[in-house]
């Protein structure tokens, strides 16, 4: 029963992570509206909670290894719930900038642990990679649900959104009493600092932190601008609130491409095996689609990219992380995945505000050419991840 329940609280807290990533995406026109800011401010916000994120995941990473993983859970969903609480509170700029640096906290804690527990707690932890690609499936359920309830409860039903964020800041106050009854592996003894930061010499896990700059910048940038971008396509044809209703559908949909892109990867048996070309194969795909979108002056056209790039995106983080975690002992996972993931983080950090700055004076649309050079890095690195693994 207890190792069912630590496998709940596994998958909650990267479905957590879902949650803080997508927020703010979700709720960007009524955000912007109500605290009267421009595409470059908004910008500003993701640049906190994910500049946060890069400092914060540096310390929780070897964190994890040193004091287990019931603390760092424990940290990760009480954090969560009152930034949440603060954002649905924020009458100034001010605030809610704070409430992304506290969300960016929150969000770490419940990465790692999730992203560390995962491999350990699915497959009995003999298919890293799959077992990653399984539980961030629950990562992309988060992508699904957060924009689709968000649209629902302030188009549908007429909640402002400071009452529907409310309403996920209790509900991560429900994953938190779950997580206190749970009964967490330990982490295998031994933790030296010393050890942890020789990793950072280690080719495989720099080859993966380059990998996971371009990925998350990736993925932020979709998150953060979808549908800002769907916005400014429907308007063309419908009026301002009906386009921001099915731009919010649209963003639901990114997050139903990525939930069903990594429950189908994770059916595939050894992929830990094969991961390095399927990352390959998806950045292809994702750098076509994303031409696609930055092309298009059809809505349909554009909601078909949108699909695709979720589809693409779906294998990329989890399979990285598998196939890293695959030459190393487990007990050094939280130190290797708070290297890779600190890094990766600036690619969040920086390449969303870029294109928030851009289309402070443009359009979303117009400024994505900074997603597909990313997407194109990404293809490069996997072929030196491939490189590399054939010589070892």
């Amino acid at each position: 029963m207890h190792n069912r329940i630590v496998a709940v609280v596994a998958l909650m807290a990267v479905f957590t992570l879902a949650v803080c990533f997508i927020i703010l995406g979700a709720i960007s026109s009524d955000l912007m509206a109500a605290l009267n800011l421009d595409a470059a401010q908004f910008a500003s916000l993701v640049m906190a909670l994910f500049l946060t994120s890069c400092i914060v995941q540096l310390l929780i990473g070897p964190a994890v290894d040193k004091f287990g993983y019931k603390p760092v859970a424990i940290l990760g969903f009480a954090v969560t719930s009152a930034s949440i609480f603060l954002l649905a509170s924020a009458g100034s700029f001010t605030v809610a900038f704070a409430a992304c640096v506290l969300l960016g906290v929150g969000a770490m804690s419940c990465n790692t642990v999730g992203n560390t527990l995962i491999p350990v707690v699915l497959f009995e932890g003999r298919d890293p990679a799959r077992a990653s690609n399984f539980g961030n499936a629950f990562f992309g359920m988060g992508y699904v649900l957060t924009p689709f309830l968000l649209t629902l409860f302030m188009r549908t039903i007429g909640l402002s959104y400071s009452t529907s964020l409310l309403i996920f800041a209790v509900l991560v106050l429900v994953f938190l009493v779950v997580s206190l009854t749970a009964a967490y592996p330990q982490v295998p003894s031994g933790f030296q600092l010393a050890r942890a930061v020789s990793l950072l010499g280690r080719a495989p896990v720099l080859i993966a932190a380059f990998a996971l700059f371009c990925y998350i910048a990736l993925e932020t940038s979709m998150g953060s601008w979808t549908r800002r971008l769907m916005e400014e396509l429907f308007a063309r044809d419908m009026s301002a609130e009906d386009a921001s209703f099915w731009a919010g559908m649209v963003l639901s949909l990114f997050g139903v491409a990525m939930m069903i892109g990594r429950f189908v990867s994770s059916a595939i048996k050894n992929l830990t095996a094969i991961g390095i070309r399927v990352i390959a194969g998806a950045a292809l795909v994702s750098l076509g689609a994303i031409v696609l979108l930055m092309m298009t002056g059809s809505s349909n056209v554009a909601i078909l990219a949108v699909f695709l790039v979720g589809l693409a995106f779906a294998p990329i983080f989890p399979t990285i992380v598998g196939v890293t975690f695959s030459s190393f002992d487990s007990s050094l996972y939280g130190s290797i995945f708070g290297i890779i993931f600190a890094f990766g983080l600036l690619g969040g950090t920086f390449v969303p505000k870029y294109i928030g700055n851009l289309s402070a004076a443009g359009t979303v649309q117009g400024s994505l050419t900074i997603a597909a050079v990313m997407a194109g890095l990404l293809f490069v690195i996997s072929l030196i991840m491939g490189a590399l693994r054939q010589k070892r």
